[in-house]
């Protein structure tokens, strides 16, 4: 497995080897004992799944503490841009995005540690989406910022016509009214 740095520390690209012939490929998706020694010891607890059209548009979303969650990110079938932002108050990148391309071709993999927003765009008709959690869903802990926030300058490469938001996101505040986040010098993984 390769893994590439991003602008902002921590998060990072895994690019899983693949074995191809005649009959198809084969890759490892996940190997806890790699991911730790290459990324960071991380303990996933939960497995999710979603399907979206064309313009659909999830997130920005975290969880904060206690229930912070890191989670690595793919793409089974389709394409999406997808979509990490510092949310940790005194960090040097507090605000920043890195915006990613997953598809089922690429089979590329995104890790989003704790303390970050993650989103992703559909830019395909249909994408199958998976991601793992190191933190169960916690509804009380639960956040999110404004897609659409100006200060992030996101370009979602999706017209303004074409989004599709769910209620709860259309709701999010920007980062600047975001309340309580994280803090760059707290450990959220001790």
């Amino acid at each position: 497995m390769k893994i590439f740095d991003t602008s902002l520390e921590g998060v990072v690209l895994l690019e899983p080897e693949l074995f191809g012939d005649a009959r198809g490929y084969f890759m490892e998706s996940y190997s806890q004992e790699r991911f730790d020694r290459q990324v960071r010891p991380v303990r996933f607890v939960q497995d999710n799944e979603s399907r979206s059209a064309y313009g659909v548009v999830r997130g920005l979303h975290f969880q904060r503490a206690p229930y912070a969650q890191s989670k690595l990110v793919r793409v089974i079938s389709g394409r999406v841009l997808d979509v990490a932002v510092d949310l940790r108050r005194g960090s040097p990148t507090f605000g920043r995005h890195v915006a990613v391309e997953l598809s089922g071709d690429n089979r590329r993999q995104l890790f989003i540690p704790r303390g970050f927003a993650h989103g992703f765009a559909v830019l395909s008709p249909v994408a199958v989406f998976q991601y793992k959690c190191d933190s169960p869903y916690a509804p009380q802990c639960e956040g999110g910022i404004a897609w659409d926030d100006p200060e992030l300058g996101i370009d979602w490469q999706l017209a303004p016509g074409e989004i599709i938001l769910s209620e709860k996101d259309a709701r999010n505040p920007r980062l600047a009214e975001a309340g309580a986040l994280f803090d760059f010098n707290t450990d959220y993984y001790a």
